[in-house]
């Protein structure tokens, strides 16, 4: 069972411990911390793994990326900056810092699936400007985004059905998850726990 003192306390220590630490990368490797107090006790579990690692594949631009984005008590810049990179805005080739706990949700919903592999991308990073512009084009594009800040994704997980993608990341309760059916996609976000279809 997760112990939520013990990872507060191994958070601390760790950090403390390494050169060159400072309150950023200590105040995200608390925010992991904190992310797993509010997650039901199954998702807790995978949260205490050692290493955490995505395979991710942007389906507008081709790339795909595996890396570690967390070990041993906090967050990895390498492997966050790879994941910012293959996330942004491929219209305007702009990126963004994409909030750490959305991998995190990523890694548990892999964890409660069992299906480790691949991440499709639909949409990460939106910039202002495509933000606006599907907004024009598309239905259910909301004005304020959490794509505009980094928190949010839309996604595919190649060999599972849509709906099991859906519910998993419903019985996390963490976050929002839309439901996209007709488009194939499920959002994700690091936002206020809530759902809609």
């Amino acid at each position: 069972m997760f112990n939520f003192a013990r990872a507060k306390a191994g958070v601390q220590q760790s950090d403390m411990q390494q050169p060159g630490v400072n309150r950023r990368r200590f105040l995200m490797g608390m925010g992991g911390v904190g992310l797993a107090a509010m997650l039901p006790l199954s998702a807790q579990a995978s949260l205490s793994a050692p290493v955490r690692k995505l395979s991710l594949h942007n389906l507008h631009t081709g790339e795909q990326v595996t890396a570690n984005f967390w070990e041993e008590g906090h967050y990895l810049k390498e492997g966050l900056n790879t994941f910012n990179h293959v996330m942004r805005d491929f219209r305007e080739n702009e990126e963004h810092d994409i909030d750490p706990k959305l991998f995190d949700q990523l890694f548990l919903l892999q964890h409660r699936l069992g299906k480790p592999g691949e991440i499709q991308i639909i949409s990460g990073y939106r910039s202002p400007t495509t933000n606006a512009m599907l907004r024009r084009t598309s239905r259910g594009v909301a004005k304020k985004s959490y794509h505009m800040k980094g928190q949010a994704i839309d996604l595919r997980l190649p060999g599972v059905p849509l709906s099991q993608v859906r519910k998993a990341a419903l019985d996390l309760k963490v976050g929002g998850v839309g439901y996209y059916p007709s488009s194939n996609f499920v959002h994700l976000d690091t936002g206020p726990v809530r759902s809609w279809v």
